[in-house]
């Protein structure tokens, strides 16, 4: 499985990445090749500073090797191995009325002294970060979450839904970071799903992502847009920022796992503000994007 999968993410990557240069027109992706000491490596794409896109990765690892020990004791395990392959990626576009966008699958197997196999799950997801909230956009790339997964659960999408509002609160700020999407964790072979089952949903989301995404992108990247608009945009990038270095149990890992530190932290913005005790003007659009970020809403 973990070879098929990689491969899997592999070819994704691939498809992603030449579909983004040709949305963006002008950048490209530059790609590094990296290895882990400790076993692994990995593929990092990066684009910057394009006419679309100002920022984003689309990376792929596989990691292996000793479960450090902080890990073991997240996992309450002891003298164990491991071996995590996925893709990550998150794209940050200069337009404000633009949003950010992040999504992550991946595979993990945990093993023994005696190299056996004792433990395997997926994960993954994707969600939306919007600076101004078009409902319309919400709408649809949450109908493509939702068709992923009816085909193969009913219930996966409220369930996945749920859980993906959940993770992305920025409990601190009492707020989400985004509109959401889907996410989903330790899924694990059940009376009702292989493995292999498990597999199947996670590349039909993975498939998804361009379809939930770039019609977004191609409506809104010509939009005109000032320089207040710009502000909001960097303020609200600092909330994501936020996140991901408080919150985010991925870069939690990867730090933690001595993983690659520019391919970890590539999720971060280029241009980010943070001002003191900042709150948006009443009945603005800024402040209804905050009124949705506060209570998370149903969107299909």
């Amino acid at each position: 499985m973990k070879n098929k999968f990689y491969g899997y993410i592999e070819k994704l990557q691939d498809t992603i990445t030449s579909r983004l240069e040709e949305i963006d027109g002008s950048a490209k992706f530059r790609e590094d090749i990296w290895k882990r000491p400790e076993g692994g490596g990995g593929r990092t794409r990066v684009i910057e500073y394009g006419s679309v896109f100002e920022k984003g990765g689309v990376n792929i690892s596989a990691v292996h090797g000793e479960l450090p020990k902080s890990m073991q004791t997240y996992f309450g395990v002891e003298d164990a191995d491991f071996y995590a392959c996925g893709l990550s990626l998150v794209l940050h576009p200069k337009n404000p009325m633009v949003p950010t966008v992040h999504a992550n699958w991946r595979y993990f197997e945990m093993y023994d002294k005696k190299g056996d196999l004792v433990d395997q799950w997926f994960g993954g997801g994707l969600d939306l970060t919007p600076y101004y909230l078009f409902e319309e956009d919400a709408k649809h790339f949450h109908s493509i979450c939702k068709a992923s997964c009816d085909a193969h659960d009913p219930d996966f999408y409220t369930s996945y839904k749920k859980k993906c509002d959940d993770y992305f609160w920025n409990s601190h700020r009492g707020e989400a970071r985004g509109i959401g999407g889907l996410f989903f964790d330790y899924c694990k072979v059940t009376d009702k799903m292989s493995i292999e089952d498990w597999y199947s949903f996670v590349t039909t989301v993975g498939d998804s992502f361009l379809e939930a995404y770039i019609p977004i992108v191609i409506k809104r990247k010509a939009l005109n847009y000032t320089n207040k608009q710009r502000d909001w945009q960097e303020i609200r990038r600092g909330r994501y920022v936020e996140f991901n270095l408080v919150h985010d149990k991925g870069t939690l890992f990867g730090l933690k796992t001595n993983g690659r530190i520019e391919s970890i932290l590539m999720s971060l913005p280029p241009h980010v503000q943070w001002k003191y005790d900042h709150h948006p003007e009443e009945g603005s659009e800024e402040a209804r994007l905050i009124d949705v970020l506060k209570d998370p809403k149903s969107w299909v």
